[in-house]
């Protein structure tokens, strides 16, 4: 039998006879919204397992804590699908800017984030808990928020959205390196508006300040794996802060920690307390 060989590789077919990639030509968006569905479906249903006890009968100690594990994972996949949406949308140009109090807003995706990633911890805040009894309690677990006079009594002209995912993933990648503790602070420069996310975890050596802004990448050192996760949280927000006209610094030395700073150029006013009728 004889084997012939091609000495040269075949014409590729014109453009338009080519096969199509089903999955460069398959939009993102079109994909995220058909799993929005079943997302939301999940993550009802659980809720109402655990809220409707009086309808669908008692949970045991075991079948609660998995439902609250499903629920965790449910919301985090939701938080994931909104944040890719975010992008796509800050890409395309699309803002939706209204005035809203910084301060007020972090802490509120704080205990988001402290609900998706630390269910345990966020089951332990106690209920209609005030603004220093949350601050404590957080403190007491190594979480410290610290809002800097002409921060607290602020508010600014952004989009709240993009906002809250940017704050969201500094934090989340704060709590998941940290060894002890997580130090946020807000301040005020000039027109800008800085917010401070510190971790005492493995740190980041100085060459590899960039990486960590990038997709599916993970910093070594040593062949030991430093800074954990795919990459898309911090680089997605870059995307985020850039499309608002700000950016992420980060400082870092191998073994301090880490220091995540945004700063957002925006229109800052002193909240004014409105007025009963």
């Amino acid at each position: 039998m004889k084997i012939f060989r091609h000495s040269k590789k075949p014409a590729e077919p014109p453009a338009q006879d080519r096969p199509v990639d089903f999955f460069r030509e398959l939009q993102i968006e079109f994909l995220i919204h058909e799993l929005k569905g079943p997302v939301a479906v999940i993550e009802t249903g659980v809720r109402t397992l655990l809220e409707r006890r009086d309808k669908f009968g008692p949970l045991s100690t075991k079948q609660e804590k998995t439902l609250k594990r499903v629920l965790r994972n449910t919301r985090k996949t939701r938080h994931m699908m909104n944040s890719l949406l975010e992008i796509g949308r800050s890409q395309a140009g699309c803002f939706a800017c209204a005035a809203f109090d910084p301060a007020a807003v972090t802490l509120e995706t704080l205990l988001e984030v402290l609900e998706i990633t630390l269910g345990s911890l966020a089951d332990q805040i106690p209920l209609e808990a005030d603004r220093g009894q949350l601050a404590a309690f957080l403190e007491g677990n190594g979480i410290h928020l610290a809002v800097d006079p002409g921060a607290d009594s602020a508010q600014v002209m952004q989009d709240e959205t993009k906002f809250r995912q940017i704050v969201g993933n500094l934090i989340g990648n704060a709590l998941y390196h940290r060894r002890e503790t997580v130090n946020i602070r807000l301040q005020r420069r000039g027109d800008d508006l800085v917010i401070e996310v510190a971790d005492d975890g493995p740190g980041i050596a100085a060459e590899h300040h960039d990486l960590v802004f990038r997709r599916y990448t993970q910093v070594k050192t040593d062949g030991e794996l430093k800074r954990r996760g795919h990459g898309l949280g911090l680089a997605g927000a870059r995307v985020l802060a850039r499309g608002m006209g700000g950016d992420i610094q980060l400082e870092s030395t191998e073994g301090h920690g880490a220091v995540f700073r945004l700063i957002l150029p925006c229109t800052l006013t002193t909240a004014r307390p409105t007025q009963e009728e």
